[in-house]
């Protein structure tokens, strides 16, 4: 039997992953070693191997085949728009990407007016203007705090994940439209889909069982 590999997108989402995994049986002793300098863990039992990666990375490794599983943040796998088939969603790590600005930012997104959008996520946000809105739109990619755009006039508006909505209230920015909810999901490779099928599907039940 050959190993089925997972890569997890680090951090809390790798978390919560192994907690789900523990309740279906799923157990990967070494991951739980903090001060480990491994970068592959194995369970020889079950056959199967994790890594941990950067988020954006997961669906690469799935796509190419690396790792035959994913778990990774749906905005992740919308913006790096990779050959996977996401199987699952595991419901946690929720929030929504949206588009945020001063309120009075509000009527440039119904006049079709060429504005500039500030994100992290270009795909997504090209995706959203051009084809949902059929609006025009510039786009200028940023990799720190976007919230910032509005109050320094980079940008009319943003495109951002939201979870509580805190830092936009205490920058007196407000969500104007949701570009769609996002949660985390598993993704399969298209080829192990079909080799390995009986064991993936038998995870996804289990898994399928706990949530």
């Amino acid at each position: 039997m050959r190993y089925l590999t997972f890569a997890l997108g680090k951090g809390r989402l790798a978390d919560q992953t192994l907690e789900l995994f523990e309740k279906v049986g799923i157990t990967c002793e070494e991951m739980k070693d903090k001060h480990s300098r491994k970068l592959i863990f194995v369970n020889e039992t079950l056959k199967l191997r994790f890594f941990l990666a950067k988020g954006p990375d997961v669906p690469t490794y799935v796509e190419y085949g690396a790792a035959d599983i994913g778990v990774v943040g749906k905005d992740t796998i919308l913006e790096e728009g990779r050959k996977v088939h996401e199987v699952l969603d595991l419901g946690y790590g929720s929030c929504k990407m949206c588009v945020c600005g001063y309120k009075d930012a509000a009527p440039l997104l119904t006049h079709h007016e060429l504005i500039r959008v500030a994100t992290k996520y270009p795909n997504i946000t090209k995706d959203y203007f051009y084809n949902v809105k059929h609006q025009t739109v510039e786009i200028i990619k940023l990799n720190g705090s976007i919230e910032l755009a509005p109050i320094v006039g980079l940008s009319e508006v943003i495109v951002d994940i939201v979870e509580t909505g805190t830092t936009l209230k205490e920058n007196g920015l407000d969500i104007l439209e949701e570009v769609c909810p996002l949660s985390a999901r598993m993704i399969v490779n298209p080829v192990s889909m079909r080799m390995e099928n009986s064991r993936i599907k038998s995870l996804l039940a289990q898994l399928k069982g706990q949530l």
